[in-house]
């Protein structure tokens, strides 16, 4: 388990961060708490991008969709840049990279998009039909060397699950207080282990290639921090996974859907 003392909070972590003058780039750090494996939990990279699209543009509207490439490891010293693509009158997009001393490890597309007035309103599908935690639940909570940044999550496993090929697990970030609502969310919609490992042995190596993250609505948020999050595998073969994916809070409510691609080696 990590030292407590010796671990980083996400808000601490953004707060470090050191623009490089006028530029649209920033310096600062990955500690060990919050590597996975040799890298950087894919959550945290994406946190950090978002971060920097957010200093780089004032007053962006909610963001709506959030596209990554898991491109290299991240670990150590790290800089991390942003650039407006276009800023229309509905929507902006803005690309972010995060390189590390082995070059790009992280390069995201997010897309900020206000409301518009309803031509359509149509969903499928419910949540699960779990209850949010309760104070007596058991929380699990992480720290062990190759999930090191598990040390920064709690979880709760709800009963009764018995897909072999999906997770289903409340999630959330232990130290949540000043983090933007998209940059919280994004750091948690990562973090559950590739649903493939539920079909392989949980110590079976894998890496997230790609990651799509579609809000469903502006301004996440949620009661007590709580996420309920679910992940399954579709299709794998030849090395590679697809799974969907997806974010409910706490009063059931869909927060987001998700699709993400996983190397599966050996």
């Amino acid at each position: 388990m990590t030292d407590p003392a010796a671990a980083t909070s996400l808000a601490q972590l953004l707060a470090a961060l050191v623009r490089d003058g006028e530029a649209a780039r920033w310096h600062g750090a990955i500690p060990p708490d919050w590597q996975q494996g040799r890298t950087a939990f894919g959550g945290l990279s994406a946190a950090l991008a978002l971060h920097a699209a957010h200093q780089l543009e004032p007053g962006l509207p909610p963001l709506r969709s959030t596209q990554v490439a898991f491109v290299g490891p991240l670990a150590g010293a790290v800089t991390v840049s942003a650039t407006l693509l276009r800023r229309g009158r509905n929507a902006a997009f803005v690309a972010a990279e995060v390189s590390g001393e082995a070059g790009l490890g992280v390069r995201c597309t997010f897309v900020f998009m206000r409301a518009l007035p309803d031509a359509l309103a149509h969903a499928r599908g419910a949540a699960p039909a779990v209850a949010p935690p309760a104070p007596e639940d058991r929380v699990l909570r992480g720290g062990h060397p190759q999930v090191a940044f598990t040390r920064h999550v709690e979880f709760v496993d709800p009963p009764g699950q018995s897909d072999p090929a999906a997770w289903l697990r409340w999630a959330r970030l232990a130290e949540r207080d000043g983090l933007h609502p998209e940059v919280e969310l994004l750091a948690i919609g990562d973090c559950l282990p590739p649903a493939a490992l539920r079909l392989l042995g949980v110590g079976a190596p894998v890496s997230s290639m790609t990651w799509q993250l579609n809000l469903l609505a502006p301004a996440p948020a949620t009661r007590d921090g709580w996420w309920l999050l679910r992940s399954a595998t579709d299709h794998a073969r030849d090395g590679a996974s697809s799974q969907q994916m997806a974010i409910w809070d706490a009063d059931g409510r869909a927060v987001a859907e998700q699709i993400q691609s996983v190397a599966i080696f050996g």
